[in-house]
C-alpha cells in the first residue's frame, strides 16, 4: 500500500467522523432512541471510519501512534458483527466523547502528511 491509499483511508477517516459529529449536533440522546434513520446512519458512518482504519498500512498506523487504531477497528467489528444488538448508548458515546479527539488526530496526521 501506498503512502497516498494512507492518506485517501485517513481522509475517509476524517470525513466519516466529520459528518457522524454533525449529524448529533444540536439532538438529544434520547431522541436516538426514537429515530431509526439517524441510528443506521450513524452506525455506517463509524463503521466506515473503522474500515478505513483497517486499511491503513501498518506502516502508516505506525507513522500515527497518537490515532486509537485498535479501538476504532474494534468499534466497526462490534457494530458489523453484532448489528442486532447494538447499544445505542455506547454509539452515542463514542460519537460525543471519542470522535473528537479522533478528529483532532486525524487532521493534524492529514497536515503532516501533506
Amino acid at each position: 500500500m501506498t503512502r497516498h491509499d494512507d492518506e485517501v483511508r485517513l481522509r475517509h477517516m476524517l470525513d466519516h467522523a466529520l459528518e457522524a459529529v454533525e449529524a448529533i449536533r444540536g439532538r438529544q440522546r434520547e431522541g436516538l432512541k426514537h429515530d431509526r434513520i439517524l441510528q443506521l446512519a450513524l452506525v455506517r458512518l463509524v463503521e466506515i471510519v473503522g474500515e478505513a482504519a483497517a486499511r491503513v498500512s501498518a506502516q502508516g498506523q505506525q507513522r500515527y501512534p497518537a490515532i486509537p487504531w485498535q479501538q476504532a477497528i474494534g468499534m466497526r467489528n462490534r457494530l458489523i458483527h453484532g448489528y442486532d444488538k447494538v447499544d445505542l448508548d455506547v454509539l452515542w458515546d463514542t460519537i460525543q466523547d471519542d470522535l473528537p479527539a479522533l478528529i483532532v488526530g486525524l487532521r493534524e496526521a492529514l497536515g503532516r502528511s501533506a
